[in-house]
């Protein structure tokens, strides 16, 4: 069965953005970026593929879930397809249509989506964010992939925000990087264990 799988960077004390969106404060580092881009290639947008002329095939996903605060930077930069080389969902009860036939629009039942996605064949479906929706996911997410960076942000958007809900995972593995960010691959806790 397809996992869905959280991926997602994050400050240490938990925010995956700024308070107005911003994620430009977490330190790039070479290394890191050639790491990740290898095991995760799916996870680089199109236009910055095309901007790097970055050609990798999908590896682990074939599918993407977006919130609107996830989407809509795209959207603002005049790009309506943000992953292009992958099938791509936007959940938000607030858009009220996207002019690009390669985006479906989901307006609710998130939890449904992903139910019917893990039926169907394929790779794995990448959860790229935000945090609302990755709470209200948080029964379906089988595995977390956390790029915790070297850094504080003090206020901004939580990498879960919804409903108070503890929600074992354990911990698989962890790599540390050039920059001082740590990788830490987390699976729910049932699965670690029932392995």
């Amino acid at each position: 069965m397809r996992k869905l799988v959280y991926y997602i960077a994050t400050s240490i004390d938990g925010y995956i953005a700024g308070p107005g969106g911003e994620y430009d404060f977490y330190p790039v580092a070479d290394d890191m970026a050639a790491a990740m881009n290898e095991q995760y290639p799916e996870t680089v947008p199109t236009p910055v593929r095309e901007q790097i002329g970055f050609e990798a095939p999908n590896r682990r996903f074939d599918t993407i879930l977006m919130g609107r605060g996830s989407y809509e930077p795209g959207l603002a930069a005049g790009y309506t397809s943000p992953y292009a080389h992958l099938r791509q969902y936007v959940v938000s009860s607030t858009i009220k249509s996207i002019d690009d036939p390669a985006v479906e629009l989901v307006p609710g039942d998130p939890l449904g989506l992903v139910r019917r996605l893990k039926q169907e064949e394929g790779l794995d479906i990448y959860l790229c964010g935000g945090g609302s929706l990755a709470a209200q996911l948080l029964p379906e997410i089988d595995e977390m992939v956390v790029k915790c960076y070297p850094v504080v942000a003090g206020a901004g958007i939580p990498a879960f925000h919804g409903a108070f809900s503890p929600t074992r995972f354990t911990l698989t593995g962890t790599r540390t990087f050039s920059n001082g960010t740590v990788v830490m691959t987390y699976t729910r806790h049932e699965a670690a264990s029932a392995s």
